[in-house]
């Protein structure tokens, strides 16, 4: 298997050296010989080298740079001076040492260095690459995207010309045409399957005609039988909209409550309630951790409460919270228990009979787009006087359309939710989890909590190594670890909720099996 990272270690900047004497010594005889066979590139300590590795053994190189002056400011002069405007849109960076072994230039090394520079790029918001192209391989580069700025350089045994590589030029590249497809764990956006990008390419239909209304009951009624809740309410925007509406109600009752914390979306409700200036106290225990039913009880009877708020599925530790015993005695003792649903919707069955107030959203699980936000209830919900009007649940209830929507956003919801019939997608879902959860078993991952459930898993990944999500990334798998609550913690996260995650996890297990091998020896 050849897979990508960025070099770190010795063993690699010594493969490195080899390899760099082997190309621009021996082969291409650019400098002198030395005995020791290896030579350090005179800007090695400047340089980021991205390399391909086949299994254990390193194959091919690029190094990029961005202080100034370039080698080619030496040879041509300023090179702003020779680029077209195309290329002088953001910062510049030099490309330098691209080589891979002569019996792996199949093009296959060649095409993967070339993604990861594009994706290494991109994230450092580079606006062109320039680089001395040896005059040897210029139908190569030529594939890869990059167009000449200059007359070649260098000596007649040792020839190059100045190129410069665009992200755009590398998107209509030979290289990136023949690229494999990403794989993605994002728990969000969702990729679409073909019949749900079928909604969003047909013409938009007013959401006062009866076609829209139609379906806006449809999914209502979906949504409902979906969940055991009475009502449910549509606004257009994100799941943290649906939160905002939701706590907004919660401001209208004459009490206090009582927020639980034991992760980021957690810490998110207390900081909405604040802004709302509601009045409540915390249970806060650390991350991945299960709330103790004993604490709780003691805090649900002591009288002091109107109200409880927590998040259902915690996206931020990948931790389902049980909530069985505080229905029960929300039911028992008149305390509203109101849920952030976001990620449990279409995740796992969900009865929300027993709750007062409950969040979702149509990315997520159930695998759309993001973009129609729902708060569900079991009583129906008068208009406020002071509640805004967008945010006012009152303005949405009994099956009100009271603003504007997407038709082709509900259009798709609607077909989204088919997949849940005879609980398909839940089987789904919950087939995936069995995979990670022998993974876990294995000793292939380290989960954070056990307390999971099928939409995300949170990896702990200092026992592997804290580069690991920006190293897959270089290798074409796009890990959930860019939110600031992970960065801090240094933790990486595998969403299941992709179209093909059975196709991608087994790839990525086989490239995981290779790194945490090679990050050991």
């Amino acid at each position: 298997m050849y897979w990508c990272k960025i070099a770190r270690a010795e063993k690699e900047f010594e493969a490195i050296a080899k390899l760099n004497y082997d190309t621009f010594v021996e082969e291409i005889p650019q400098h002198e010989q030395h005995p020791s066979g290896k030579r350090q590139d005179a800007f090695h300590h400047e340089n980021t080298y991205l390399i391909v590795l086949k299994d254990q053994e390193l194959v091919g190189m690029i190094a990029l740079r961005d202080q100034r002056p370039f080698s080619l400011d030496h040879k041509i002069g300023l090179v702003e001076n020779a680029l077209p405007e195309e290329a002088l849109t953001g910062k510049l960076c030099e490309i330098r040492l691209l080589s891979v072994r002569r019996e792996h230039r199949n093009g296959r090394v060649f095409f993967m260095l070339a993604r990861a520079l594009a994706d290494y790029a991109y994230e450092k918001g580079y606006g062109a690459a320039v680089i001395s192209g040896t005059v040897r391989e210029l139908k190569l580069y030529g594939q890869l995207g990059f167009k000449a700025f200059a007359e070649p350089v260098g000596s007649e045994e040792a020839a190059f010309v100045p190129m410069f590589l665009t992200k755009q030029y590398y998107e209509q590249s030979v290289a990136a045409r023949f690229q494999h497809k990403r794989h993605t764990f994002y728990p969000g956006p969702n990729e679409l399957t073909a019949d749900l990008k079928k909604a969003f390419q047909r013409a938009p239909v007013s959401h006062r005609s009866y076609e829209f209304t139609e379906r806006f009951k449809r999914v209502q009624s979906e949504l409902t039988n979906l969940t055991g809740a009475s009502h449910v309410h549509l606004l257009s925007g994100s799941g943290t909209l649906a939160n905002e509406a939701m706590i907004a109600q919660i401001s209208r009752l004459d009490s206090n409550g009582l927020i639980l914390i034991n992760g980021a979306f957690g810490e998110r409700l207390k900081n909405q309630a604040l802004k709302w200036g509601l009045e409540f106290e915390t249970v806060e225990v650390e991350w991945g951790q299960p709330f103790a039913i004993s604490e709780l009880g003691r805090e649900m009877r002591s009288g002091l409460y109107g109200w409880i708020l927590l998040a259902h599925g915690e996206t931020s530790t990948g931790m389902l919270n049980n909530v069985d015993h505080i229905l029960e005695l929300g039911n028992e003792l008149n305390i509203k228990v109101c849920m952030d649903c976001v990620s449990s919707i279409g995740t796992i069955p969900i009865n929300l009979k027993k709750v007062y107030l409950a969040s979702g959203v149509s990315g997520k699980a159930i695998g759309t787009m993001t973009g129609i936000a729902m708060v569900f209830s079991n009583h129906l919900i008068e208009v406020s006087p002071s509640i805004p009007m967008y945010l006012d649940l009152g303005c949405y209830a009994n099956g009100g359309i009271p603003y504007t929507y997407s038709s082709q956003l509900l259009e798709s919801l609607e077909i989204a939710l088919k997949a849940y019939d005879n609980n398909a997608r839940y089987n789904v879902l919950n087939e995936r989890y069995e995979q990670l959860l022998l993974a876990e078993q294995n000793g292939e991952l380290e989960f954070l909590t056990k307390q999971g459930y099928p939409m995300i898993v949170t990896l702990k990944v200092p026992t592997i190594n804290k580069h690991m999500a920006k190293d897959a990334r270089l290798s074409g798998f796009d890990l959930h670890d860019q939110s600031a609550y992970l960065k801090e913690r240094q933790w990486v996260q595998l969403s299941l909720i992709q179209p093909e995650f059975e196709e991608s996890f087994e790839k990525f297990r086989l490239w995981l099996s290779n790194y945490v091998t090679y990050e050991k020896q």
